[in-house]
């Protein structure tokens, strides 16, 4: 069942691809929880840089960042070492189905998933990279057909926002994230 806003998750403590325990939502923060497709997922990559590129902002916005990936520990690490936020492996999808999230064959054949990806390739020439990128695996843990979901939560575990993607590439970019923020700040 999909979160709304309003709604108490849980507190958890998680732990990241390497190995560090993280308490979920963070005590002192928000917390965005980023649910994105498989590892090495090329929509997924392009989404990542443009949070990549906005991180130092999140942060000074008081936002702790975890991204969530149905994938193993190892395939996570293969594909998303070096981001500067908390990664987590979910390969049996259990978080993926307490928040809701789903899959559709829609979402990925949507010309609004796969634009992103062409644009970057054109905007790089095809070879320039803001973060290695090795190609997707042709059989990735969970599937293909995963969609995103954006949560951000209070420190209590409030669900604050949330965006749940009706394709491949439709979750929140680093200006839609701090405007959920800034807007949970002036309430």
């Amino acid at each position: 069942m999909k979160v709304r806003p309003g709604d108490a998750v849980r507190i958890r403590e998680l732990h990241t691809v390497d190995d560090k325990p993280i308490r979920v939502p963070d005590p002192e923060r928000l917390t965005h929880l980023e649910f994105r497709r498989f590892a090495g997922c090329p929509i997924c990559n392009v989404h990542l840089q443009s949070m990549v590129a906005g991180h130092a902002q999140i942060v000074a916005a008081g936002i702790h960042q975890v991204v969530l990936f149905h994938s193993t520990p190892e395939e996570v690490r293969t594909y998303a070492r070096d981001l500067p936020f908390d990664v987590v492996a979910d390969p049996d999808k259990q978080l993926y189905e307490e928040f809701g999230v789903e899959t559709s064959l829609r979402g990925v054949l949507d010309p609004r998933a796969t634009a992103p990806v062409v644009k970057a390739l054109f905007r790089r020439g095809g070879t320039e990279r803001v973060r290695p990128f090795t190609g997707a695996t042709t059989h990735p843990t969970g599937g293909h057909l995963g969609l995103p979901a954006d949560i951000l939560l209070d420190p209590a575990g409030a669900v604050v926002a949330c965006k749940y993607g009706t394709h491949a590439y439709d979750q929140w970019s680093v200006d839609e994230l701090l405007d959920q923020a800034t807007h949970f700040e002036q309430a």
